[in-house]
């Protein structure tokens, strides 16, 4: 039996995190996977932190 039952899972897992909005400096809520943003999620003054791009499995990147 495997000792990494359920890793893949928990990077899988969204994680609630606070960011300091650069506009106004409120604390905003937003939900993070393997550190990216996983969708826009606004502040109440109209800055919108915007969803970041997931990060390639090390064996889809090509080699130069």
């Amino acid at each position: 039996m495997s000792s990494h039952i359920g890793c893949e899972e928990n990077r899988k897992t969204p994680i609630l995190e606070e960011r300091v909005c650069p506009q106004c400096g409120e604390e905003v809520e937003v939900f993070t996977r393997d550190g990216r943003l996983i969708d826009d999620f606004p502040c109440e003054c109209g800055y919108v932190f915007r969803a970041e791009e997931p990060l390639e499995p090390p064996q889809a990147r090509k080699k130069d």
